[in-house]
């Protein structure tokens, strides 16, 4: 496993999670098989936002004493009427779930304030007791750090510069990035992607990204594969489909990004998407099958990393992704951004030697020589 900073939680996860969401109504063998195969090869993220009572004490029971081995994202708001899901805004209600989620777990790391899309949800949360509680949950050490889940890059923008969460449960693919903004994520994964639609990945959701790193506030990964469709021949808006090793990838290689949790139901589900580790290049190839239907992609790096190697050993898409944060508001560049991109260089051999071979090699045409110039000239 390799692990990452979840912003400025601290916090270090596995870069692969586990969503729970698919296991529920499965029996008891079924989630202590899966977890077991998670937790043995260094997953240490789980997303616990299902309500039903059943779930949450399988998870609880198969974690049995590991559970100090693993950080658990804990949702505030979702209830379960009549064994369906639902958001819940009623102050009893949300305690009710969230205090039995304490109960059986004694502690949750990540409070997710649940499912944030729109303004009646923004009003809800923020000007209601409904932050309150959670800012008293934190306080009183029953959470450890305040998040939120959203597929709205517009309204999760807007709960990121309330400056009161510390990350975000995002939805990251990239169909769903490709998708304009005004486009709800849910109609497509439970319908179909419309082709026609794509130009290349949508600026709100590609700035959303930048402004969390700018932050400090860490994104984990929800729907990595959309429901599936992305590997499937059928349903894929590509030519042909991407591999689950490609969506993690794609997903990874987003600023801010600290892990992506598929919802994996079986342990060969499980082994399966803990295959990235060994996958090669090609398999995690996720530049030229997006760039396979009509894009405006052109001239703007998607961090892909198909330019290396470099003989300078510089990390050309990750200098990309700090000067795309700096560009955001070059009067104001975080402190945070110019460390990382000084921890670029020290890792790497040299300078740019102007060699142009990284330019003859990506595919969207950047221009790469030029870009890493006006790092230099801004973040350091």
């Amino acid at each position: 496993m390799i692990y990452r900073t979840l912003g400025r939680t601290g916090e270090k996860v596995g870069i692969v999670g586990l969503g729970l969401e698919h296991l529920d109504r499965k029996p008891y063998e079924r989630t202590e098989e899966t977890l077991n195969e998670a937790l043995a090869h260094g997953v240490n993220l789980l997303d616990v936002f299902m309500p039903g009572e059943e779930i949450r004490g399988y998870i609880a029971k198969a974690l049995g004493t590991r559970r100090k081995d693993v950080l658990i994202q804990g949702h505030i708001g979702a209830s379960d009427v009549g064994k369906q899901y639902d958001i819940s805004r009623d102050m009893p209600t949300v305690k009710k779930y969230f205090e039995e989620l304490l109960r059986l777990f004694g502690y949750i790391d990540f409070g997710m304030l649940f499912f944030i899309d729109s303004e009646d949800d923004f009003s809800s949360v923020f000007e209601t007791d409904f932050i309150a509680y959670a800012e008293r949950l934190k306080k009183q050490g029953d959470i450890r750090h305040i998040g939120f889940s959203s597929h709205n890059p517009k309204m999760a923008r807007r709960v990121v510069e309330t400056d009161m969460v510390d990350l975000v449960l995002f939805s990251i693919n990239p169909a769903f990035d490709m998708l304009p903004s005004a486009e709800y994520v849910f109609d497509h994964s439970d319908k179909d992607f419309g082709r026609e639609m794509f130009r290349g990945i949508d600026p709100e959701r590609a700035e959303f990204y930048k402004i969390c790193e700018a932050r400090g506030v860490g994104i984990t990964v929800m729907k990595p594969f959309g429901a599936g469709k992305l590997l499937s021949a059928e349903h894929t808006p590509y030519a042909k489909p991407l591999t689950t090793h490609a969506c993690i990838e794609y997903a990874l290689s987003r600023p801010a990004v600290a892990s992506v949790l598929p919802g994996c139901q079986t342990a060969a589900e499980m082994r399966e998407v803990l295959a990235y580790f060994s996958a090669t290049d090609a398999e995690k190839n996720y530049a030229e099958i997006i760039g396979s239907v009509r894009n405006d992609f052109a001239g703007n790096c998607v961090y892909c990393s198909h330019c290396l190697p470099c003989p300078s050993e510089i990390d050309i898409a990750g200098v990309h992704k700090y000067l795309d944060i700096a560009r955001l508001d070059v009067a104001n560049i975080p402190p945070s951004i110019r460390s990382h991109y000084a921890s670029l260089l020290q890792n790497s051999s040299g300078e740019c030697i102007e060699c142009g071979s990284c330019e003859k090699r990506c595919p969207f045409g950047v221009k790469i020589i030029e870009n890493l110039k006006e790092a230099g000239r801004l973040l350091k």
